[in-house]
């Protein structure tokens, strides 16, 4: 299954993307994280453009190690500025490879131009890729008893 395919059974597109400027609050970012019931929000100034990503997980570890007072500060300052980013066309295995190996749940969509088109989440691609697995078996299965 592709990208694309994935957006399209969400229903989601470049407007449901949960953005945050990089100036608001990590307190601010934590509220929206609680509200939207999200794991990742990410953080765009444009809103079409990712500057970072910022997680829950993002935001635990600096409570652990700095305390309270980061909750005050930019989001900037604590999101992951490297975002990983897959396009349309790539395949359901390509994305969990790459979520697998750089240990993250989120990867933004985006178009030839950087344009985010919606978001992924390792739910969404696990879902993906049993429903995949499940019509393989369907098929193999109307093969053998001749369907």
């Amino acid at each position: 299954m592709l990208v694309k395919q994935i957006l399209s059974l969400k229903g989601a597109g470049a407007g449901d993307i949960v953005t945050i400027a990089t100036t608001s609050t990590v307190a601010e970012a934590a509220k929206l994280l609680a509200e939207k019931r999200i794991g990742a929000v990410v953080v765009s100034d444009d809103g079409s453009k990712p500057a970072g990503i910022l997680s829950e997980r993002d935001i635990v570890r600096e409570l652990g190690k700095r305390g309270a007072e980061i909750m005050d500060g930019p989001v900037s300052g604590l999101m992951t500025r490297k975002v990983s980013t897959c396009q349309p066309g790539e395949d359901t295995m390509a994305v969990l490879e790459r979520m697998t190996e750089g240990r993250f749940r989120h990867l933004p969509v985006v178009d030839e131009d950087g344009n985010m088109l919606g978001i992924v989440s390792i739910g969404d691609a696990v879902s993906a890729r049993l429903k995949e697995l499940n019509d393989e078996k369907d098929a193999l299965t109307g093969m053998i008893m001749g369907a």
